[in-house]
């Protein structure tokens, strides 16, 4: 189980360094894949907050960093949670080819939340 932790956290942490460090950076990666009208606007939306973008990617990149060295990786799945929700509703209704990979994400994100469910059992302590 443990094996199979440092997989999951490692591919998670590479996924998101790399999701990150090419929007951050503005790494040209080449000719991009036609986007359809939705996704066109939602993706505009975003940028013309001027802030979002740049918030969600600094967040994965701090996300990504935290998974690939093993520390903190409990709060890091906390936080990326809802990210990982957003990715995977918008690859369902404005992008459907990019579902099979935020499912990939989701279920990594489950697999290290149940991995470290011991360190959230105060979190749903009643007081």
């Amino acid at each position: 189980m443990k094996i199979a932790m440092i997989i999951v956290r490692t591919l998670m942490g590479l996924m998101f360094l790399f999701a990150s460090v090419v929007v951050l950076f503005k790494i040209n990666m080449g000719k991009m894949p036609e986007m359809s009208e939705a996704n066109k606007t939602f993706m505009a939306g975003i940028t013309a907050s001027g802030y979002l973008m740049t918030f969600i990617k600094v967040t994965e990149l701090v996300c990504a960093i935290l998974f690939l060295i093993g520390r903190y990786v409990t709060l890091a799945t906390v936080v990326i949670f809802p990210i990982v929700i957003n990715i995977l509703l918008t690859h369902i209704f404005v992008a459907p080819d990019g579902v099979p990979t935020a499912v990939a994400l989701l279920i990594g994100n489950l697999f290290l939340a149940y991995y470290y469910r011991k360190n959230y059992v105060t979190l749903f302590a009643a007081k």
